[in-house]
This record gives structure tokens, sequence and C-alpha cells, in this order.
């Protein structure tokens, strides 16, 4: 008889003491911000975030002026290239026509007149022969750097250089195109001659 009149209190008093004990229950919602400020306010934070980009300038001051110098020497300045840019855009897609300068359709030259004088650098529309001959090789650094001219089939095709993997050039079966660099391309280059820089205006009015 005595424990069954003590076993209730001591079946409450056990479920008092586990609901003090346990965390879950026994934390109010003050306490728990207060230990995640002070749990964060010991960490140690890194001056560099992880998504900071970290630049390494490896350039010594002698590959600066070099750069700076074939900038010079090669013509290529950010106007030309956006100039000539938008003036390869305009024209891409166009029929071929035999002796076209536009803007309804191009032959080789003339898609490559055309954009140059688009540009505001003129020189005398001519076949792909006339030009080779009219303009000096470049030197190897600029043969495929952006406006070069490429020649190939024995001269009688001619594009503008991209860079080096690929030319524009206005195609007999697409019209104006961009093609890649591919065997067959690489295995018709006769070579590439530059637009002389005195064909290049500083300013166009």
């Amino acid at each position: 008889m005595p424990f069954k009149k003590l076993f209730p209190y001591a079946l409450a008093a056990c479920f008092a003491v586990g609901i003090s004990s346990n965390p879950a229950t026994g934390q109010t919602e003050e306490t728990r911000p207060r230990q995640l400020a002070q749990a964060t306010n010991t960490l140690e934070i890194s001056p560099l975030d992880a998504d900071d980009p970290v630049i390494i300038s490896l350039a010594s001051p002698e590959d600066i002026n070099r750069a700076k110098a074939f900038i010079a020497r090669s013509g290529i300045n950010p106007e030309f290239k956006q100039l000539i840019t938008a003036a390869i855009e305009q024209r891409m897609g166009t029929r071929y026509l035999w002796g076209g300068t536009g803007p309804s359709g191009y032959d080789c030259s003339g898609f490559v007149w055309s954009t140059f004088k688009s540009a505001g650098i003129d020189f005398e529309r001519a076949s792909a022969r006339a030009l080779w001959s009219r303009f000096s090789a470049p030197t190897p650094e600029e043969k495929f750097t952006f406006g070069t001219l490429v020649f190939f089939s024995n001269l009688t095709h001619i594009g503008i250089v991209a860079d080096e993997k690929g030319f524009y050039h206005s195609s007999r079966r697409h019209g104006v195109i961009y093609s890649p660099f591919s065997d067959y391309w690489t295995a018709r280059i006769d070579g590439f001659r530059r637009v002389p820089l005195a064909a290049r205006p500083d300013s166009a009015d």
C-alpha cells in the first residue's frame, strides 16, 4: 500500500526533472540568440572573402613596354577593332555577289574593302591579287592579329583575320560568314598583308 501511494508522486517528480534537463525544451527563445551571438564573436574573420578575386601582376615593366610598342606598331586599338567589328557584324549573312560591294551582296574583296571603308579606313577597291601586291607583309606577331588580311588559293580569295582560330570572308556558297582555320583553309593560305598605317586616319569627320 505505501508503494502504491508513493508511485504517482515519484512519477511526477521524474517527469519534472526530465523537462528541466532537456536542452531542446529547457532553452528559451532568448537564450538561443545570445549563445549564437557569443559563438559568432569568437570566430576569426579572414580579411579576404572567398569570392574576392586576387589579382597578381606577373608582367614586368619591360613586358608592358613591349606590349605598348606592339600595339603602336600594329595600329590595333580598341576604337579600330570596335569599328571593324561593327562593320563585319552588319554584313554577316549577306549573300555572295560577284563584283558586289554591298549592301545587297559582296564578293570577297568587295567585303574587305567595304568593311574597312565603313570604319573610316579607305583604300582603292581592287581584287585580292592587287591588294596582295599593294600592301606589305605583317610581322610574325601580326599574322593572326584582328584586322590582318589573309589570302588563299593562289591569291583568288581574301578575308579578314579574327584571331588565330578563324577569319571573316564572303563565301560563294554561304555569303559573309566566319570560318575557322580548318585544315581545308590553312592548306590554301598564300600569306598575310596589313593595311598600312597611312590609310588609317586618327579621326574621321
